[in-house]
């Protein structure tokens, strides 16, 4: 399998933290990639030019993070990141979207940045910022559905990317303030060894 990726995207962590999970990450080719160059190419197998992109052993091409994130599900016999049924299937995969929302928000928050100053929209950030500290909100107040960080689902490897990502690109806006139960939940979860294994690197 080949992976289109890049070490700083929250979805792309999100992914390689499942294949470590679930014991295929060392059959995965990871593929730097580009999305902005016009000859990359990922625009010849992902009409969307988005990352992350799986090519699989069988020729497929597979987007985006949760469809991924099910396959890799799907190539082992052990217990599923995505339960088969039932209340614990909605809630994993409630978590999920949650935890991408938030990564949504906070990569087009980046995007923001970097445009040049008299184009940035205070307004536009302040959007983005208000709907990831709701998300922090509501997963405090939930806190206790989290998975067992020893068991994990792709819900919660939604929400630990997310807000590993979080601290990487926004660490001067500390999300843990007002929320124990939530910071307490992410110290042990990020002692996993995938979510070690897939750090972004330092900048």
């Amino acid at each position: 399998m080949k992976l289109r990726y890049s070490q700083t995207s929250p979805f792309v962590r999100k992914v390689l933290m499942a294949a470590h999970e679930v014991g295929v990450a060392n059959r995965i080719e990871l593929s730097p990639t580009d999305v902005w160059s016009p000859d990359s190419p990922i625009v010849r197998e992902n009409p969307l030019s988005k990352i992350p992109t799986l090519l699989t052993d069988d020729g497929m091409v597979l987007f985006d993070s949760p469809v991924i994130m099910e396959y890799l599900d799907s190539l082992h016999d052990g217990r599923k990141l995505i339960p088969a049924a039932g209340p614990a299937r909605w809630l994993a995969l409630r978590q999920q979207a949650i935890g991408d929302g938030i990564c949504d928000a906070a990569v087009l928050r980046r995007m923001e940045e970097l445009r040049p100053a008299t184009l940035r929209s205070a307004e536009w950030d302040s959007r983005q910022r208000a709907a990831i500290f709701r998300a922090f909100d509501r997963l405090e107040i939930d806190a206790g559905d989290l998975p067992d960080p020893e068991q994990q689902t792709v819900g919660g490897l939604a929400i630990l990317s997310a807000m590993g990502y979080m601290d990487f690109r926004f660490a001067r806006e500390p999300w843990r303030t007002g929320r124990s139960a939530l910071a307490r939940w992410f110290d042990n979860a990020a002692r996993r060894a995938s979510f070690e294994a897939t750090l972004p690197p330092r900048e």
